[in-house]
């Protein structure tokens, strides 16, 4: 009976493993697919003619702030500075208990002004709305607003005062690039099909230069080993994973930091949930399962393209509170939004994508984790196949660097941001030992936000502090300078 259990748990690990490798090697290939056929299609050339045409578009970047004072300044700057014809920006300020709401005041020259702010979607109590005094920032608005407890809540306040049909959400912590609005509203215009949302490339903020202006002026990978680990983790989600399921339109999330959203379909939905833990991902099923509903043809796109820079974090007790929100938050997902699995009706997200995602990304904390007592067992009792094991293991280490190393490559083909060609090298070569080093608090922290969850802990969407950037034109360094 030991031994059939024994074989049993070899062939079910070997099968679960070999489906994790059919699957990547077929995303990686939609991907590089899909990144090409980018590349072929749009080039500097719609950049420019989009940049002078007074038919663009109008966009409101929104983004909710809580407790920000160390880097709102340096972000709404780079908020104010994109380049494109017709938008806005829109800071939620949700509760702030520190100085954020009194820095932008201070900064920016901000007076309450009378607004006609229409609630289209219900969030807590909205209180005020500041516009500057200044025309230098007459595209800002603050909304001051009572804190919802979450992201989500903060941005359908953004969204209730925002004017303009389109909108980008993203993170007061992120910096995005100047061309940002640009390359996200190209696919919305060059698709015959109503696009509803449009994701792009991510990465880690630490370490970079950023000026007075909010401007990224050198970009490079982070000193400190987790956000390094993390940028490699963002370029395989981005660059593999988020891009294959665009070939096919089967994305389910467009992340949080950075996504440009149809905000009559976003207003249809429903608005963000705001007692999502995964307001993201949320969102683009509800939006998904309204066209679907309503038989309305849609198109969730992905650019290859770097277009936003995000504070990761510098310490493993602040990856810990990082992933044990996401991991709540996937639970969540699959609670709330079970009618997804294996569902037709919902298309390839429901048939395809959310079947996979449930099967390799939300179980695999949980089988790492029982495979692990069970081998430990095995190895107490002296009945493991050393041949088998290290079998196994080789097998999923080459394929977690193999495709580490992909998305290092679909990365440098897109755009090489780096400078030096080592600064590429120090990814690689941390990917090498990401198996060991970083993977297994991965594990760790998503089963921790597994009970979490199911023990109904509470959660607060403001849980990470910032640190602040290296600011090149300023004196009075903060003290991420050392990531």
């Amino acid at each position: 009976m030991k031994e059939f259990l024994l074989n049993l748990y070899h062939y079910q690990i070997f099968f679960y493993v070999t489906l994790i490798v059919i699957g990547t090697i077929v995303l990686t290939s939609m991907s590089f697919i899909n990144i090409q056929k980018y590349k072929w299609r749009f080039t500097k050339k719609e950049d420019k003619l989009l940049k002078d045409s007074p038919f663009a578009p109008g966009i409101s970047v929104i983004a909710p702030a809580y407790n920000e004072e160390k880097t709102i300044v340096a972000n709404v700057n780079s908020m104010l500075t994109l380049d494109y014809p017709l938008f806005e920006v829109v800071i939620v300020n949700d509760g702030s208990k520190d100085r954020t709401l009194d820095l932008l005041i201070e900064q920016y020259e901000l007076v309450e002004t009378p607004f006609a702010y229409i609630e289209k979607i219900k969030t807590k109590p909205f209180k005020r709305i500041f516009k500057s005094t200044n025309p230098k920032y007459a595209r800002l608005t603050v909304v001051d607003k009572e804190n919802g407890g979450t992201k989500a809540d903060a941005s359908n306040a953004g969204i209730n005062a925002s004017i303009y049909p389109y909108f980008v959400c993203t993170d007061v912590d992120c910096i995005l690039s100047r061309d940002a609005l640009l390359k996200m509203i190209q696919p919305v215009l060059n698709s015959t099909v109503q696009v509803i949302a449009v994701g792009a490339t991510m990465r880690m903020a630490n370490s970079c230069e950023v000026d007075k202006g909010g401007v990224i002026t050198r970009v490079r990978p982070p000193r400190r080993i987790i956000p390094c680990f993390q940028e490699t983790e963002y370029l395989r989600a981005y660059l593999v994973s988020k891009m294959g399921w665009s070939l096919i339109n089967a994305v389910p999330n467009v992340s949080g930091g950075l996504g440009l959203f149809d905000k009559s379909v976003v207003i249809e939905a429903g608005g963000y949930d705001p007692i999502s833990h995964a307001e993201d991902m949320d969102m683009i099923l509800r939006m998904i399962a309204y066209m679907r509903d309503f038989n309305k043809e849609y198109k969730i796109a992905y650019i290859p393209v770097t277009t936003c820079w995000t504070e990761g974090p510098p310490s493993i007790s602040v990856l810990n509170k990082q992933r044990t929100r996401w991991a709540r938050g996937l639970m969540q997902i699959f609670i709330v939004h079970r009618k997804f699995l294996f569902n037709r009706k919902y298309g390839r997200t429901g048939f395809l994508t959310m079947p996979y995602i449930f099967l390799f990304e939300f179980l695999a904390p949980v089988i790492e984790g029982v495979g692990l007592l069970i081998l430990m067992y095995f190895l107490l009792t002296k009945q493991v196949n050393f041949e088998t094991a290290l079998l196994l293991l080789g097998y999923v280490y080459l394929l977690g660097v193999t495709v580490s190393t992909l998305a290092i490559v679909f990365d440098l083909t897109v755009k090489k941001l780096y400078k030096r060609f080592r600064e590429y090298l120090k990814l690689f070569g941390l990917s090498l030992v990401e198996f060991i080093l970083y993977h297994p608090l991965i594990v760790f922290f998503s089963l921790k936000g597994y009970v979490d969850f199911l023990s109904r802990q509470n959660f607060e969407w403001g849980a990470m502090k910032r640190q602040g950037f290296d600011q090149k034109q300023n004196t009075s360094q903060t003290d991420d300078t050392t990531n």
